[in-house]
């Protein structure tokens, strides 16, 4: 008895040391680290095999990480550049695979009490940068314009200064919160105030409708246009992989895609790419 219970631990222990979960690298987008986070979270907690390791760092990082073999995904705020393709196709003769996972956009916010219902890209480019002051230079009030937006941690500011400010710094007088819950309040609080954030959050508030130019048709930034790519401010969200995904890397990205992956893009504020 006691030989077969010794045969019996050392089987066990065989394989407990021999045994490896499979593990997926993403790196990349800063702007997509909590997406990724909790796509691998909810995915683990069904594939118990499997580990998924999470890192930020930047779109360009993750793209360096992809072409040196370093990552399995690469997570991108933009399509990758030819030049960095033809990296790609010179290591593993291959340009990759682009697979868009959701979509980013970003609401501009105003007090229900202001009479301002359209700005294009370039009017609120010269609020935030402070070049225009007043709500009467743009159609509303004789009153200052108050403005609030987000601390410069937050992938929300990068994403706003690189879209609409062209990469300018914001004005000082903006004055930054930690969260866009509390840009929507301060808004809500105030009729001469402006803010940007997720249009999922504007609740209280109301959304300006956003011309990509004076000559352009203005959109809300509701889900359906963001989704169809209408509203100015948005973009999307991109996987790229080295080859054309196979096993487990196949599975996980196919469950990103699917209806239980999507709702996680809703649940974490951006939009849905189906």
């Amino acid at each position: 008895m006691r030989k077969i219970i010794l045969i019996i631990l050392f089987a066990f222990f065989s394989m407990a040391l021999f045994y490896q979960p499979n593990t997926i690298t993403m790196k990349g987008s800063d702007t997509m680290v909590i997406l990724a986070q909790r796509w691998a979270e909810k995915y683990m907690d069904n594939n118990s095999n499997l580990v998924i390791q999470v890192n930020g760092g930047g779109t360009g990082t993750g793209i360096a990480a992809l072409i040196n073999g370093t990552t399995d995904i690469c997570n991108s705020s933009r399509p990758m550049k030819p030049s960095e393709r033809e990296k790609l196709k010179q290591r593993y003769n291959s340009v990759g695979v682009e697979i868009r996972v959701a979509r980013d956009g970003l609401a501009l916010y105003v007090n229900n009490d202001n009479p301002v219902k359209v700005l294009t890209k370039e009017q609120i480019k010269n609020i935030f940068l402070g070049r225009t002051k007043n709500w009467k230079e743009v159609g509303g009030n004789n009153s200052p314009i108050i403005i609030y937006g987000r601390e410069n941690s937050s992938g929300t500011y990068v994403h706003f200064k690189e879209e609409v400010l062209n990469g300018e710094d914001y004005t000082s007088s903006m004055q930054s919160l930690p969260g866009t819950a509390a840009v929507v309040n301060a808004v809500s609080k105030d009729k001469n105030a402006i803010g940007f954030g997720g249009a999922a959050y504007a609740v209280g508030v109301r959304d300006i409708a956003v011309k990509a130019n004076p000559r352009a048709k203005a959109y809300i930034p509701t889900d359906e246009n963001i989704k169809k790519g209408l509203y100015p401010i948005s973009r999307l969200l991109y996987l790229y992989v080295r080859n054309k995904p196979t096993g487990e890397l196949k599975k996980f990205i196919d469950w990103m895609l699917s209806n239980e992956g999507q709702k996680v893009v809703s649940e974490v504020g951006y939009f849905p790419i189906r």
